[in-house]
């Protein structure tokens, strides 16, 4: 009977412990999954393609350093109960608060364009003209906060996210060599040596896992969603996990390019998704749905970033608990932004592959601005109290935006001197 009554409690803790997560999570997960967005899958398409498994353990090695950037939101947001940009102007003045709002409104226009391409392009592999996928597109992200309740909201959100683990059963379906995998991509190298291109991607993959609107979107989600300090540590949980998922899916993308088109020079994550259809056509079936679905969570996530975080600076009711009429700007602003990036997409010979891997460069080269003002939040005893960054979290995002500043000089080098390496 003792062993039964044992049994009994233990289940009642694990499954009150497991209820409580659920509650709570959602934040995390989200910014984490919605990272891997249309302009990451290309990113992760082509280093398969161009390096096979060989950059895999750097992907891997993001998984950490995401969370620690993304941990110090959760802690920043349910302590502050404030957005970022709301933080920066208040900690920092109005001069460092425009930049920062400036900084992230041009930065998420072009990443919004970048998940219009891919989704465009993505139907467009099952005969979908661009024109139609853009406006059901915007009309979708505008109806799912129609009904104003971020609980509702984040449950649809969270469905599109189980979506982007398809490419995982995608690299089963090519049968990868499981030695090769673990052989050629968890032993840390660099195919072909160093060069401008090899530094260009290691940026891209960086930009990619680490953009300064997941610091936005995740501080102002933890405020909107009311998470409070005792919800921490169940919210830490929530990002490691969605940390987690993000590097997995990543690599999992890397797996199904690396083993059937290394070699192949390709542009773009629909061209993969094509091509691999004459070879697999589930798998380019699969590879399709997951470009598309991640250029959704993208276009939804970024577009919210930037609204929060003007909605935060101008003063405009900006929660998704609020109807469209309690907060006509805030809807209207992520209107505009949606329609400007769609509109481009359109644009006859606009060179939609450039802009798409170029954008995740110009996100970690502004990125070590963000982080700078993160730190600096995160060490405001006056601010954040008790949950102030200790030593080694100090360490850790130090060092993280020195290796950003680091491989930014470095590539720039190599630009102008393309031979220095070789």
């Amino acid at each position: 009977m003792d062993f039964l009554a044992r049994f009994f409690y233990r289940y009642r803790r694990i499954s009150k412990a497991l209820r409580l997560f659920l509650i709570i999570a959602g934040p995390g997960i989200i910014v984490m999954v919605a990272d891997n967005d249309a302009g990451g899958i290309t990113t992760y398409a082509v280093t398969g393609s161009n390096y096979g498994y060989s950059l895999i353990w750097f992907m891997i090695l993001l998984g950490p350093v995401a969370y620690v950037v993304q941990e110090m939101c959760v802690r920043l947001g349910a302590v502050t109960k404030r957005g970022h940009a709301e933080a920066i102007f208040d900690a920092f003045g109005s001069f460092w608060g425009w930049f920062s709002l400036i900084d992230l409104t041009i930065t998420d226009f072009l990443t919004i364009v970048t998940e219009f391409i891919g989704m465009t392009t993505a139907l467009a592999i099952f005969h979908i003209p661009p024109i139609a996928t853009v406006i059901i597109l915007i009309v979708l992200i505008m109806a799912m906060v129609m009904q104003g309740r971020y609980w509702t909201w984040e449950k649809l959100v969270l469905i599109f996210c189980i979506l982007n683990i398809i490419y995982i059963p995608a690299a089963f379906l090519v049968h990868p060599s499981v030695s090769d995998v673990l052989r050629q991509g968890l032993i840390p190298n660099f195919s072909g040596g160093f060069s401008g291109d090899l530094f260009f991607i290691l940026m891209a993959i960086i930009g990619t896992t680490i953009a300064p609107w997941m610091l936005f979107f995740h501080q102002s989600a933890v405020v909107d969603k009311g998470l409070q300090e005792k919800d921490i540590q169940w919210e830490q949980v929530d990002t490691a996990v969605g940390s987690l998922t993000t590097v997995i899916t990543a690599a999992f993308i890397i797996i199904v390019t690396g083993t059937v088109l290394r070699g192949v020079n390709i542009q773009s994550a629909a061209e993969a998704a094509s091509l691999i259809m004459g070879i697999n056509q589930y798998v380019g079936t699969f590879l399709a749905i997951g470009l598309f679905d991640a250029g959704l969570l993208g276009a939804i996530c970024i577009s919210l970033a930037s609204s929060w975080a003007l909605g935060e600076v101008f003063g405009w009711a900006h929660s998704l608990n609020s109807k469209v009429r309690q907060a006509p700007w805030f809807s209207i602003f992520r209107f505009i932004i949606l329609v400007a990036a769609g509109t481009v997409v359109l644009i006859p010979g606009a060179p939609l592959v450039l802009i798409t891997l170029f954008v995740q460069v110009i996100a970690v080269t502004l990125l070590p601005a963000a982080l700078v003002f993160l730190i600096l939040l995160l060490n405001n005893e006056e601010l954040v109290g008790k949950y102030k960054n200790n030593l080694t979290q100090n360490i850790l995002a130090s060092v993280i935006v020195g290796v950003i500043v680091v491989l930014s000089t470095l590539y720039g080098i190599t630009t102008l001197f393309p031979n220095l390496f070789k």
